[in-house]
């Protein structure tokens, strides 16, 4: 028994404080700078979009008003939309837009492989509809490809948090400026697992196309790369704000979705866990621990309990333990604001770990595209930061104004 606590332990110490920390050391005693120059290359923004009417009006202007003086189209991919998307993109006639409506849903992977296969430019900026750039993000981030051996860039996201409630506000604080710090280390000595999706480049040369349904876009292109013997590296100059959701109950399904990709992915693409992958240790050390963390504090809590029958050590880490896991709890199911401030780290800690066990059985158990499991959690683009804009036009005058724009160019 006291094995199996000790091995748990370790384990969630390595996967939460011992391997950001050897990344951080590794960062300090062996860093591969890499060449960041002030370059223009071409540039393709690909935006793939289901049911985006509400948004999609002014993230066109805010596409069009960027600071970048070589974007060289802007293709929007619709995926089966219902909403009358695929009407406002019939409409629009800049010459910078060029638009793809799909039919029929076949998820984010297919709508950007079609955005992948109609771009031209040397770069590729891949965009989702919520998060809003800094005017000189683009810029930012090209510049990186000065250097020949970097292949993918990523940006700097700020998240805002204006009304989560703690927990959620703990996931998108607290915990996403961890995982950002983790990522920026790996960056320095050599390259990060993954990406944030909504905002990042590659060369237009290293595209793959991806498995259609597969979730993580943002861990199977990067990775790809970094097996064709390119670098992926974090700008964190480049910034890119976003808002995830507002309450704990979208932020649990929003990571139940991640954290089902992750099997996934390792499913369509079983290469990313061998040799081929130069990052694998990374991959291990940062994505498939975590998967095993859950069941690391269950062992822990259970050896815990049975050894506290003869040890005076163990019911106090028994008890803290319970107590630990019951405020969580209760911080995530009473809105009692005193609790909710001090045990919001915990709850947050409780919601990952929930998200990745319930994500293994969604992985396992769901039937047909696993990214429809999506559905399950409020939609994201009702918390979005445009959709939080008050200055937000309606749909008819930002569609005109863009169409004016095109009319007199």
């Amino acid at each position: 028994m006291k094995l199996f606590f000790c091995l748990s332990l370790i384990g969630v110490f390595y996967t939460y404080a011992g391997y950001p920390l050897l990344m951080w050391i590794l960062s300090r005693l062996r860093p591969r700078p890499w060449t960041v120059a002030s370059i223009t290359p071409s540039v393709s923004v690909v935006l793939a979009v289901h049911n985006g009417m509400v948004l999609l009006p002014q993230k066109i202007e805010h596409l069009l008003g960027l600071n970048y003086p070589n974007i060289q189209e802007i293709i929007i991919v619709s995926d089966g939309s219902t909403d009358g998307t695929a009407e406002l993109l019939a409409g629009l006639h800049h010459p910078l837009i060029h638009t793809i409506v799909i039919e029929g849903q076949g998820g984010k992977a297919v709508a950007v492989n079609a955005g992948v296969a109609k771009a031209t430019a040397d770069v590729i900026v891949f965009v989702d509809i919520r998060p809003e750039m800094a005017p000189e993000a683009i810029q930012l981030l090209v510049s990186n490809f000065a250097d020949g051996k970097v292949g993918c860039v990523s940006g700097n996201l700020k998240l805002r948090d204006d009304g989560h409630d703690a927990a959620s506000a703990a996931v998108g604080g607290f915990y996403w400026r961890y995982e950002q710090w983790i990522r920026t280390c790996e960056s320095i000595s050599d390259s990060p697992v993954g990406v944030y999706g909504g905002f990042y480049a590659i060369r237009r040369a290293l595209a793959v196309q991806q498995p259609p349904g597969i979730i993580l876009d943002d861990m199977f292109q990067p990775l790809s790369i970094i097996r064709q013997g390119y670098r992926s590296v974090v700008d964190p100059r480049a910034y890119v704000y976003d808002m995830w959701p507002k309450n704990v109950e979208g932020e649990f399904h929003r990571k139940v979705r991640t954290l089902a990709g992750n099997f996934q992915l390792f499913q369509l693409a079983p290469w990313t866990l061998t040799t081929q992958n130069r990052v694998l240790f990374q991959l291990v050390s940062h994505k498939v621990m975590r998967l095993f963390v859950p069941y690391f504090l269950i062992t822990t809590l259970v050896t815990t309990l049975a050894i506290s029958a003869n040890s005076s050590l163990f019911r106090a880490l028994a008890a803290l333990q319970i107590f630990g896991w019951t405020l969580a709890f209760v911080s995530l199911r009473y809105k009692i604001p005193l609790i909710n401030r001090v045990a919001a780290p915990a709850g947050a800690l409780l919601v990952l770990n929930a998200a990745a066990v319930v994500g293994l059985y969604k992985f396992l158990f769901t039937r047909g595209p696993l990214w429809k499991i999506w559905n399950a959690g409020k939609p994201l683009n009702t918390d979005s930061a445009f959709a939080d804009n008050k200055a937000v036009p309606s749909n008819n005058s930002a569609v005109a104004a863009v169409v004016d724009a095109g009319k007199n160019s």
